[in-house]
């Protein structure tokens, strides 16, 4: 139970990034192509589970010193390292292997996102600005790979609003970490040095902005609406707006934010506004 908790199945949610290539592409009833985005997912749950693992590895010392993580499986010492080395290389490789079977251009995917997940454990998360960015890559990575499984182009639009949405994820955790840890923020990270409230606030105002434009704008263009045979797409925009504002208001107001996965599925009204999103997307993109 131990590992299985280390494994963090509970973020695998942050996966289905995976579908939005066949989502998009109006390939959902494709049985193919659903099989091999399934596929997809199964492979980037393995390798992100082999990357927590190693983090968690990595992190252990600073691990023990967080109010929260240090009720993590390894740094409480409820799974031995031993243990948690062991089945992220079995993992870790499994992933990598079996990523093979699908196309050329996931496989390189896959194998740049266990690259970046590495490098930014050992490297990156210490680094300000680039810590952020290193997470809003990983979604990127998640949207291509989808695609790539299934061999059908991305829409720019929509690679551009993953990364202005991953970012704003990526930078109310890192406030949420640095309110909750006060003083003791640079033990844990060092990058949380860098940065003040006032600092991640303004990162969040920009990067909000541009993601609710951008996704108007993704809404609107003539490459999606010819896609998609209407401009019905917009009228997901109310949904985007009240999320993003509804998610602003668990981070500044209820002191949320550093458990993103756990919002999606415990806040009520967040997560009826993401049925109703994903109802009239649905809508929007196969009812004719």
């Amino acid at each position: 139970m131990a590992l299985i908790e280390a494994m963090r199945p509970r973020q695998w949610t942050k996966n289905l990034f995976v579908f939005a290539g066949i989502v998009f592409a109006r390939r959902m009833f494709d049985v193919s192509a659903l099989m091999e985005s399934v596929g997809a997912f199964v492979l980037f749950c393995l390798l992100s589970s082999s990357v927590y693992l190693i983090n968690d590895l990595v992190d252990m010392e600073q691990d023990r010193r967080h109010p929260r993580k240090r009720n993590r499986p390894i740094a409480s010492g409820r799974l031995t390292k031993g243990a948690a080395a062991g089945t992220a290389l079995v993992m870790a490789g499994a992933g990598a292997g079996l990523s093979f079977l699908l196309t050329p251009a996931f496989a390189a995917i896959a194998m740049s996102y266990l690259a970046l997940n590495v490098l930014y454990t050992l490297a990156l998360k210490h680094m300000v600005i680039l810590d952020v960015l290193s997470v809003a890559m990983f979604f990127v990575q998640r949207a291509a790979a989808g695609a790539a499984a299934i061999s059908v182009p991305i829409s720019h639009w929509l690679l551009i609003c993953t990364i202005l949405l991953a970012l704003f994820i990526a930078l109310s955790k890192r406030r949420h970490e640095l309110v909750l840890l006060e003083e003791h923020a640079s033990a844990h990270r060092a990058s949380l040095t860098e940065y003040t409230p006032y600092l991640l606030d303004q990162m969040i105002a920009v990067v909000t902005a541009s993601t609710l434009m951008a996704y108007c704008l993704y809404t609107v263009d003539a490459r999606t609406m010819k896609e998609i045979g209407s401009d019905r797409l917009m009228f997901t925009i109310p949904c985007v707006i009240f999320g993003i504002f509804r998610y602003l208001y668990l981070v500044h107001q209820k002191g949320e934010g550093g458990d993103p996965d756990r919002i999606v599925v415990s806040d009520r009204p967040f997560l009826v506004n993401l049925l109703v999103w994903a109802g009239i997307a649905a809508a929007a993109i196969y009812w004719r």
